[in-house]
């Protein structure tokens, strides 16, 4: 016999059941991703999709013996660099769905978020890179080569959905510039403008298209590199309230018509009494734009004579639920540790263009959704409620007192059938089982099956 040949593009059978649920094709599909010739978008999405489970990059992959079986190099990086293609539009749809999915197994009560961070997406070894630019790694104190990855995500507290992304060159230690010939038009001259926005404009204009596509939550999330006044302002006009940990710079807070540092602030904050010792102080007061705030002080984790500051517009907020809700934010780390460690983003392709890197980032975020909602669906707690309601149907289809009865008889029916000795043992077992049964339950049963 001869073997069949397997599609390449066939999913692994552990997350092809989230891949048809989530319906990604069909996202894709509405994005308008088409083609007019060749592989359709969706082969060649999926191609690149399982890349990961092939533990190589595209270059190893096509290197090895396997290589001939798959696409030529061309159609995939003519896939990739297509400036044309709505990636943007693609991980609103996907996100979206998969949060209204999460949504649905909790509480209407129960607090949601959007979380705001960036975090370094290197090219080091690279010279050609559309857009490269130079940046300072704050926690190292090194320059690296590279992009700002600005990313939005979603989080109730227990999964993590990644939104919306933008990687953000400069304009001051930029290294190469925009390519020509790009149409202005495309959504990838769109994202090559974005790419030269600051943060805070790039943060509005997500949040934005996060309300257009139906998202929402109840505060957005933030560091120290964010939680300034502007920005601010920006997000509490839109109705959403910010949590964000306060750096302890130049900024002024206003205090009884005074113009205070966050150490004389802290030095005016009242203590905090109660079992919460981790919880020093806290203060209502205002940013310079006429902002009310709540500023509240914890003890350093690791520096115990230090002390942290978490500001939030939500004056109705206690300060444990404050920090409780603030907590949600590591989960936007957890996932930069994912997708560069386990997703493979930065390593799977080596493209020069602006649009590859773009592309490559929406298919690896795509990724974490669908193994986010497979955590969730194996890890949520649910009950048994369909099988629950068809025992109880089946119990009820017969009358517990006619069940008893059939009982009855048929022990009686098997002691009419054996020896007399063994029947009257039956019988005897048979009368001190019903003495011992409530009164209610006898008056269900004939007396005469007791005496013969």
């Amino acid at each position: 016999m001869i073997d069949q040949k397997q599609s390449l593009d066939q999913l692994p059978k552990e997350i092809k059941p989230a891949f048809l649920e989530l319906n990604v094709l069909k996202h894709l599909n509405g994005a308008g991703f088409k083609k007019k010739f060749g592989f359709t978008c969706a082969y060649l999405f999926r191609v690149v999709f399982i890349l990961l489970f092939h533990q190589k990059n595209w270059f190893r992959l096509l290197e090895s013996c396997r290589g001939e079986t798959f696409p030529g190099k061309d159609a995939v990086y003519r896939f990739l660099n297509h400036s044309g293609y709505a990636w943007r539009r693609f991980l609103l749809s996907l996100s979206g769905e998969t949060i209204q999915r999460i949504e649905k197994l909790t509480s209407a009560g129960r607090e949601t978020a959007f979380i705001f961070d960036d975090s370094m997406f290197e090219r080091n070894r690279s010279k050609a890179v559309e857009l490269l630019a130079r940046f300072k790694d704050h926690a190292t104190g090194a320059y690296y080569k590279g992009f700002r990855m600005l990313t939005m995500g979603w989080s109730d507290g227990h999964s993590f959905i990644p939104m919306d992304f933008a990687l953000l060159s400069s304009t001051k230690s930029g290294i190469n510039g925009i390519l020509e010939g790009i149409d202005k038009r495309s959504h990838g001259y769109k994202r090559r403008q974005e790419a030269l926005c600051s943060a805070p404009q790039v943060i509005a204009t997500m949040l934005d298209r996060a309300k257009q596509g139906g998202v929402t939550a109840s505060y957005v999330l933030m560091d120290s590199w964010f939680t300034h006044a502007p920005l601010l302002q920006e997000v509490v006009g839109r109705g959403l309230h910010v949590i964000g940990m306060v750096k302890n710079d130049n900024k002024r807070y206003l205090m009884n018509g005074r113009r205070l540092t966050l150490k004389e602030l802290y030095a005016a904050a009242a203590r905090v009494q109660g079992k919460h010792r981790n919880i020093l102080r806290q203060i209502q007061t205002e940013l310079a734009p006429g902002i009310p705030v709540r500023v509240v002080f914890v003890r350093h984790r690791s520096k115990k004579n230090e002390w942290l500051a978490i500001l939030t517009t939500d004056l109705a907020l206690t300060a444990p639920d404050m920090i409780r809700i603030y907590r949600m934010r590591w989960e936007i780390e957890v996932f930069f540790k994912c997708a560069k460690s386990l997703l493979r983003l930065q390593k799977e392709f080596q493209g020069r263009s602006y649009d590859l890197l773009v592309s490559h980032t929406t298919i690896v975020f795509s990724r974490y959704i669908l193994l986010a909602w497979q955590h969730r669906q194996s890890t949520d707690q649910r009950s048994i409620g369909g099988l629950f309601y068809l025992l109880c149907d089946e119990v009820g289809a017969i009358d517990w007192a006619v069940a008893l009865q059939e009982l009855v008889d048929l022990i009686t029916e098997i002691a009419t059938k054996v020896g007399k000795r063994i029947s009257n043992l039956i019988q005897r077992q048979l009368q001190h089982w019903i003495e011992g049964l409530p009164n209610y339950i006898k008056a269900y049963l004939p007396i005469s099956c007791c005496e013969s």
